[in-house]
């Protein structure tokens, strides 16, 4: 099965947005990306969530040069368990990231300078409102279901308890259905802080912080289990470090630190463990077993709690060495889960 080839970056202009908490954005703007064809009744659609420093490229490739198709390309694709001969997909870049989103590194139109650490605190519902907004912009009446891994596996609890007859099916990958509290924030916010050129997060015309982010990269690359993804295809471990210097780099140059901050944020905010019982959509549940950030251990509690809210969920453990990177790097060890899961969504009759 092969990659999608000229895959296009679009965007949608919502215009104004007003946030939860009041606030509003004059102009926000969401990049996103799709593959398949919507049906003529708007009821084929997938939508796929990505996660916290991760974009709306989630498969195929922009030209047939491309050395690295998108993060769920072994996913989605013409013949692959998201077949795009059948199912529209779509993969919005979050509110408040840094992949044509609107965020804190886009201008304000109130000022004319971007808004850096003025940008107002969003929610993980403010990320999904304005989805469901370019979704209808585009024709979409229902999802067959939501899919996502790490923060996106946030985003589809979200879709499940703000909107749950707009799905049929959830997917989440990942994840859990609260965040990991205001530590997380306070150490992201201290490691930035310490670079030179922070400046109370206005870094935009001194320098940039690319050597801070680039730093905090390669260490997250490294708790996600990118050395071991990367084995098979650079056995040397200086040519895998040198690998993922590279790909701490590239990263560094592309995403915004107050974005770290606010997705972050939001994040620290995120608990919709007493909101189960709102989802109405069957539920796949899937962890890694070497991921340190959701590890296998948070399976019990997580499914007590869907089954004592009377949500139909399945629990699938992916067996990797691959941690917290194995759904996209070895697809085959969890999407026969998610087929079960969309075939169990196929009227009948």
């Amino acid at each position: 099965m092969t990659s999608l080839t000229g895959v296009t970056r679009q965007s949608f202009d919502l215009g104004e947005f007003r946030l939860r908490n009041g606030a509003l954005l004059p102009r926000t703007v969401l990049a996103y990306e799709t593959y398949g064809r919507l049906a003529l009744d708007g009821r084929n659609a997938v939508l796929v969530t990505h996660g916290y420093t991760s974009s709306a490229h989630a498969a195929g490739r922009y030209t047939a040069a491309d050395a690295q198709p998108g993060w769920w390309d072994g996913a989605i694709g013409p013949g692959k368990v998201i077949d795009t001969d059948g199912y529209f997909v779509v993969c919005s870049n979050m509110l408040g990231s840094s992949y044509g989103s609107t965020g804190p590194a886009s201008v304000d139109p109130r000022t004319g300078t971007p808004y850096g650490p003025n940008f107002p605190e969003i929610e993980l519902a403010d990320i999904v409102t304005a989805q469901r907004h370019l979704l209808q912009a585009l024709g979409v009446k229902h999802l067959v279901a939501v899919a996502g891994v790490s923060y996106g596996g946030f985003q589809a609890f979200q879709w499940g308890i703000e909107f749950p007859d707009f799905m049929d099916g959830l997917c989440v990958v990942c994840s859990a259905p609260s965040g990991r509290g205001p530590a997380a924030v306070e150490e992201t916010a201290a490691a930035l802080a310490r670079d030179p050129n922070w400046n109370g997060g206005r870094y935009y015309e001194t320098g940039g912080i690319h050597r801070t982010l680039q730093a905090m990269r390669l260490a997250t690359l490294r708790r996600y289990g990118y050395a071991e993804a990367l084995a098979s295809r650079y056995p040397d471990a200086r040519a895998r470090d040198t690998a993922m210097q590279a790909l701490a780099a590239d990263w560094a140059t592309t995403f915004d630190g107050n974005s770290l901050l606010t997705l972050e944020r939001a994040a620290a905010r995120f608990d919709v463990l007493s909101q189960l019982a709102k989802i109405r959509a069957k539920l796949l549940y899937v962890l890694s077993t070497t991921d340190e950030l959701f590890p296998p251990s948070l399976a019990p509690q997580v499914m007590a709690a869907l089954a004592s809210a009377g949500v139909d969920a399945t629990y699938w453990e992916l067996k990797s060495a691959h941690g917290h990177v194995a759904s996209s790097s070895e697809p085959e060890n969890w999407t026969p889960a998610l087929k079960m899961l969309l075939e169990s969504l196929m009227p009948t009759g």
